[in-house]
Parts: structure tokens; C-alpha cells; sequence
């Protein structure tokens, strides 16, 4: 019986989806955790989420964990279907407690007061992808695969 969480077959179409979303949350999540790439790192971060954007505590740690260790995590091919899950609740929720207001476009010419959803919606729908495919080529979940399906 192939192992519904990190079952995969070992493909190019898991291995792009997944390097694709993780290299680019990585960025976000770094700027959260430890202040790269001009980011405010973590207490700033949660100071950000929770008094701005009143988050409650355990909600605004949740988003960070998930934009970092989600993105390491798919970068190497772990439990993929989970942080897509995980990806997806994060984003379904970024777009309705901070993007909906400012319609589907982002903010390309500095027109509108905030940014729209597509972006998050492309994002949403790399992590569908990715949920029904798996992790693909060189991943640790197809390691797991293969050791549990041999």
C-alpha cells in the first residue's frame, strides 16, 4: 500500500513545484526567523503580527515556523503534502486578514493603498499541485517511499 503522506513518484513535476514554493517562502521566512534579507527577525516579527495585525501569539509563531521550516522542509523533499496543507491554510488566511480588501491585482504601480491576492493565489495553487503529486525526484519523501514500498 503506497504511504499516502509521503508517497511519490519519482518525477520532475513534484521536484520543480516544490524547489519553486520553497525557494521562494524561504526568503520570507528567513526575513521572520533571523532577520535576513532586511527582515525584522523573530520577536519583531511576532511583535508585528500579534499587536498590528492581532494575531493571537500562537497563530503569529505558527506562520513563522511555517514559512521557514515549511520552505527548508520542501526544499528537501519532506512531508510535502503536509506543508502544502500548511501553505495553503497560511495563505487562504493572509489573503483574508490582509489582501482581500485591495482586490485580485497587486500593487504593480503603487495605485492602491495595499497589495491584492494573485500572488497568494498562485501560491495556492502550487500547493494543490503539489498535495496531489508529492514531492517528485530527489526528495526525502521518495526516499521513504521506496523504503516502505519496496
Amino acid at each position: 500500500m503506497k504511504n499516502k503522506i509521503f508517497g511519490t513518484d519519482k518525477d520532475w513535476t513534484g521536484f520543480v513545484i516544490r524547489l519553486t514554493l520553497g525557494l521562494v517562502m524561504f526568503p520570507h521566512g528567513a526575513q521572520k526567523v533571523l532577520g535576513w534579507f532586511g527582515g525584522p527577525g523573530f520577536t519583531k516579527e511576532i511583535e508585528h503580527l500579534t499587536g498590528h495585525m492581532h494575531l493571537p501569539w500562537i497563530v503569529s509563531v505558527l506562520v513563522i515556523l511555517i514559512e521557514f521550516f515549511g520552505a527548508i522542509s520542501l526544499i528537501i523533499g519532506f512531508a510535502s503534502r503536509l506543508w502544502a496543507i500548511a501553505f495553503s491554510t497560511l495563505f487562504i488566511g493572509i489573503i483574508f486578514t490582509a489582501h482581500l480588501e485591495y482586490g485580485f491585482f497587486m500593487n504593480w504601480f503603487g495605485n492602491q493603498k495595499g497589495e491584492g491576492y494573485e500572488y497568494h493565489l498562485l501560491v495556492i495553487g502550487l500547493c494543490i499541485a503539489l498535495g496531489l503529486n508529492g514531492s517528485g525526484k530527489h526528495s526525502i519523501d521518495h526516499l521513504i517511499s521506496k523504503k516502505s514500498n519496496p
